[in-house]
C-alpha cells in the first residue's frame, strides 16, 4: 500500500491512500508519472518576460479523452474549436497546446484563424493531423493571439517533454499565487493505477466551469463514454461546487486522459463493483478545486457553506450559492466579523418556496447562532469571533425541510481582490 492517507477517501474493501501534499509545498518529485503522458513548459513571452506562459502536452497513441467546457455562450475561439477537434479526430488526440497571458476570447474569426495556426504548427513538428491537437487558452480577453510567439515556443516545448508536471502546473498560472498539482498511486488487485492532475485559477470562478484549465491524466484503460460519465460526475461534485466571485469564464475546460499504459482496464461493471479508482479520482479532482479557493484572488478565508435539510439537491444549491456570492457576507468574511443578519438575509431571498424561517438554525463551525429563525440563546459573540478569525470557516445551516444536503466551498472578499482586477490588463 501506499502512503498519505486523506480523509475524503472512504474506506471501501480496502483502504486508499493518496500522495496529497500541501499545496503550498509541492515538490516535483511529489507527482507520479503516468505513463503515456508526457509534459513540457517553456517561456514563449506570450504576455511577460521571464515566466513559464506555453505548456505541450503529449499524449500516448490510443488514449481516451474526456473533456468538459465552459458553458458560457461567448466561449473562446480555443474552446470552440477544441470541440470540433474532438469531434473531427474521432477522439483520436495526441497533443494539448496551453498558452497563457492571452485568453483568444472575443477575437472573432480571427481568433479561430489563430488558434488553428498554432494547431497546425505543432501537429506539423509533430507529424499527427491538425485535428489531433486541442488548444487551450486563458488570460486578457480581446487580444489577438501573439501566434508568432507561441509558435516559436513549441520546438523548445517538444525538445524538452518529459515529467515535467511541476513546471506544466506553473506554466500555466496567470494570477494564481502558487501551482495546483496533486497526484495519487492506489492498488488495484496488486497492479499500481497513477492518477495526476493539475489545475489553474483563482478568479472569476463560478460553477457550470470557470476561469480554470485543469488536466488530469490516468494510466488506467477507460472507454471514452465511461470517461466521459466519470468526468462529469467528478466535475459536477468538484469544479461545479466552488466559487469565488459568481462570474462564469469564456475559456473554462477540464480534461480527463486514460492512456491504459498500466494494464488496469475498467469497464462499468469494475467500477460498479469497486469504487475505489472513481473515489480516489473524485478526490483528487476535489482537492485541486478546493486549490483553487485556497487560492483565490485576494482570499485569506477558505469557506464551506454547508446546507443541510433541504426538500431537495436544487434548493440547497440555491442557498448555498446566494451565501457564497453575498459581498456583505464575503465582507464580513473579510472582517472576520460574525454578522449572521447577512446570512439569515442571504437565505430570505434565495427563492426558495414557502420557506418557514421559524424552522432555520446557522452554526458558525461548532457554534450555533440561530435556532429557530432567531439568535440563540447560547450564542456569545466572543464564541462568534472566534470561529470567523479562523481561515477556514465552516457556515453550517440547516433548513429542516427534507433530507437533501449540498456543499460549496468559496472565499471571502477583500480589498486584494479588487486591486488585482482593477490592474489585471496593466
Amino acid at each position: 500500500m501506499f502512503l498519505w492517507v486523506r480523509q475524503e477517501i472512504q474506506t471501501v474493501s480496502r483502504e486508499i491512500e493518496l500522495s496529497i501534499m500541501s499545496e503550498s509545498h509541492i515538490k516535483a518529485e511529489d507527482l507520479h508519472r503516468v505513463e503515456g503522458v508526457r509534459v513540457a513548459a517553456v517561456q514563449a513571452g506570450v504576455r511577460y518576460k521571464n515566466r513559464l506562459d506555453l505548456v505541450v502536452m503529449e499524449i500516448a497513441p490510443g488514449s481516451t479523452v474526456a473533456s468538459v467546457f465552459t458553458l458560457n455562450a461567448f466561449c473562446a475561439a480555443p474552446v470552440q474549436l477544441s470541440r470540433k477537434h474532438l469531434k473531427d479526430s474521432g477522439g483520436q488526440i495526441r497533443y494539448l497546446l496551453i498558452n497563457t497571458g492571452n485568453a483568444n476570447a472575443g477575437t472573432g474569426q480571427k481568433g479561430l484563424d489563430d488558434a488553428l495556426s498554432c494547431c497546425a504548427n505543432l501537429a506539423a513538428q509533430a507529424g499527427v493531423p491538425v485535428s489531433a491537437v486541442l488548444p487551450f487558452s486563458t488570460g486578457v480577453i480581446g487580444e489577438n493571439l501573439p501566434v508568432d510567439k507561441i509558435v516559436a515556443g513549441v520546438p523548445n516545448a517538444l525538445s524538452t517533454l518529459g515529467d515535467n508536471w511541476l513546471d506544466a502546473a506553473k506554466g500555466i498560472m496567470t494570477t494564481d499565487t502558487r501551482p495546483k498539482a496533486r497526484s495519487v498511486v492506489i492498488d488495484c488487485n496488486g497492479r499500481p493505477v497513477t492518477i495526476t492532475g493539475i489545475a489553474k485559477g483563482a478568479g472569476m470562478i463560478k460553477p457550470n466551469m470557470a476561469t480554470l484549465l485543469s488536466f488530469v491524466f490516468t494510466d488506467a484503460g477507460i472507454a471514452q463514454p465511461l470517461l466521459q460519465q466519470l468526468l462529469k460526475g467528478v466535475v459536477d461534485q468538484s469544479f461545479n461546487r466552488i466559487t469565488v466571485d459568481g462570474d462564469t469564464s469564456t475559456n473554462d475546460c477540464c480534461v480527463l486522459v486514460a492512456t491504459g499504459k498500466s494494464g488496469v482496464n475498467f469497464s462499468e461493471a469494475d467500477l460498479a463493483a469497486s469504487s475505489d479508482f472513481e473515489d480516489a479520482l473524485q478526490a483528487l479532482v476535489k482537492e485541486l478545486a478546493k486549490d483553487i479557493i485556497r487560492d483565490a484572488e485576494g482570499a485569506k478565508k477558505f469557506v464551506t457553506v454547508d446546507i443541510q435539510g433541504g426538500a431537495d439537491t436544487g434548493e440547497c444549491l440555491k442557498v448555498a450559492y446566494v451565501i457564497a456570492e453575498s459581498p456583505l457576507v464575503k465582507t464580513a468574511l473579510s472582517a472576520s466579523d460574525p454578522n449572521w443578519g447577512r446570512i439569515l438575509a442571504a437565505i430570505g431571498r434565495a427563492g426558495l418556496h414557502e420557506l418557514d424561517v421559524g424552522h432555520i438554525s446557522i452554526h458558525l463551525g461548532e457554534v450555533c447562532i440561530v435556532e429557530n429563525g432567531t439568535l440563540a440563546t447560547s450564542y456569545r459573540e466572543a464564541l462568534g469571533q472566534a470561529e470567523m478569525s479562523k481561515p477556514a470557516i465552516d457556515i453550517i445551516v440547516n433548513l429542516a425541510r427534507g433530507s437533501a444536503r449540498e456543499i460549496v466551498w468559496t472565499s471571502d472578499l477583500s480589498e486584494e481582490y479588487v486591486r488585482i482586477n482593477a490592474s489585471y490588463r496593466s
